[in-house]
């Protein structure tokens, strides 16, 4: 039996709304493809946990799955195979030879002063 957590998850992936899917169409979901004795107050509860640990994300009065939770989780590789291939090829490397390069001295920079002129301005009081 599934948890009420993964059945919410696969009625939100099967339904594919753009706004996420409300608690009465996870509900109906759940009641239509799974045989179980369906408990409203648990899948309040799983739903409010995950969006809680934000593997849900709750818009308005919907819940969509948030981004980490829609990439599909990926098996582990056998190790054994890989283990073969790098004992099949045995190359010895050659030292690589060092270059000698000869650093350019940077040229002095050039400073200039800029001199910069008062202006002197008369102030004139209007007579009435």
């Amino acid at each position: 039996m599934p948890t009420y957590y993964e059945m919410a998850k696969a009625a939100i992936l099967s339904l594919k709304e753009r706004t996420g899917s409300s608690t009465q169409a996870i509900k109906s979901y759940i009641e239509a493809n799974f045989d179980v004795d369906f408990k409203p107050h648990l899948l309040r509860s799983a739903l409010k946990k995950a969006v809680d640990d934000e593997r849900l994300l709750k818009v308005k009065a919907s819940y969509k799955l948030s981004p980490a939770e829609k990439k599909p989780v990926k098996a582990p590789k056998p190790k054994a195979a890989a283990a073969k291939k790098p004992a099949a090829k045995k190359t010895t490397k050659k030292p690589a030879k060092k270059k000698t390069t000869t650093k350019k001295k940077a040229a002095p920079k050039k400073t200039t002063k800029k001199t910069t002129k008062k202006k002197t301005s008369k102030k004139t009081s209007k007579k009435k």
